[in-house]
């Protein structure tokens, strides 16, 4: 069990708003269960309302009591590891696979697919989430960075928020942009009707995203091209994509009816570089996730100069 405190500089922000930015390493929606678990003491008074608005001068203790046992069934795939050592591990993970448990998914998942390795994981996004800093879609492939301490997730979170750390895409994409390169900057937030997906909204009903984009490969009524996040919300690039009218090639959400030259199982997005500092030497790495065998025959069907050395 940790505990802190803290005191409000500046007031005016909601509670779980403020966690978050004074404690990035633990996500605003596990600051908002353990405000409701009465963890969080304002001026020596337990807080439940995630809504309170701090106050120039609050004192805040906060309580982060250990990881949950884990209670999830293991379960063993065949995992393409792109690094491994006592601190982290980097994946290329393929399409198909959800990264973490949730009432559609309770066990085939990439968290499964770990604890099978019989790995140590950090515990500080609870016991569904161990290990998980960052996600990916289920039909994204590529590059996928898991913690295997505390101390290190703390590091991958944290350069990920300062965004020090680096995340490269490759899409393809149907139609081609006017310019070739540019940058996507709108507000994106849940669909006002179909809750299950999201929408490029208005700023107070959305939070900032931002993409960098530029065009690697004209493929007749395609595009390969290459993304750049600055920030990481849930669906941005392919949010993006629509919105800019060039969807990801084979989007079940976002896409067009268009079909794909080859078969494709989900969009044609995928996590195609990661660079970050190692949370405990303190050295630069980049890690290339080899584009998966659909990819391949796609782009040698419409006849493209992309090779398996670029991947």
């Amino acid at each position: 069990m940790e505990t802190y405190a803290y005191r409000v500089e500046q007031g005016g922000e909601r509670l779980d708003r403020w966690l978050t930015q004074v404690h990035p390493q633990v996500s605003r929606s596990r600051w908002q269960k353990l405000i409701s678990q009465g963890q969080i003491r304002c001026n020596q008074q337990v807080c439940t309302d995630k809504n309170y608005t701090v106050q120039a001068g609050d004192e805040i203790h906060v309580t982060l009591p250990d990881p949950e046992p884990l209670d999830l069934v293991p379960h063993a795939l065949d995992l393409q590891i792109l690094f491994e050592d006592e601190y982290l591990l980097v994946v290329n993970k393929p399409a198909g696979l959800v990264v973490h448990p949730s009432a559609g998914h309770p066990q085939d998942t990439l968290v499964n697919a770990l604890l099978a390795k019989k790995i140590s994981l950090s515990g500080i996004n609870g016991s569904l989430r161990p290990g998980i800093v960052h996600r990916l879609d289920k039909d994204t492939t590529g590059a996928l960075v898991i913690a295997k301490t505390d101390q290190a997730h703390q590091s991958l979170q944290s350069q990920i928020q300062a965004k020090t750390a680096r995340r490269q895409y490759l899409g393809i994409v149907i139609g081609r942009p006017q310019q070739p390169q540019g940058r996507i900057e709108t507000y994106v937030g849940r669909h006002p009707v179909d809750r299950q997906k999201m929408a490029v909204r208005d700023p107070g009903q959305g939070r900032l995203a931002i993409t960098h984009w530029r065009i690697r490969e004209a493929l007749g009524p395609f595009t390969l091209m290459e993304f750049d996040l600055e920030t990481g919300r849930t669906h941005q690039i392919r949010v993006h994509c629509a919105h800019a009218g060039w969807p990801i090639l084979g989007d079940p959400v976002y896409g067009s009816s268009r079909a794909s030259p080859v078969k494709l199982s989900g969009q044609l997005l995928h996590a195609w570089k990661l660079s970050l500092d190692h949370p405990h030497s303190g050295e630069r790495y980049t890690w290339t996730a080899p584009l998966p065998d659909p990819w391949l025959r796609l782009l040698k069907r419409l006849g493209s100069s992309w090779s398996v050395t670029n991947s």
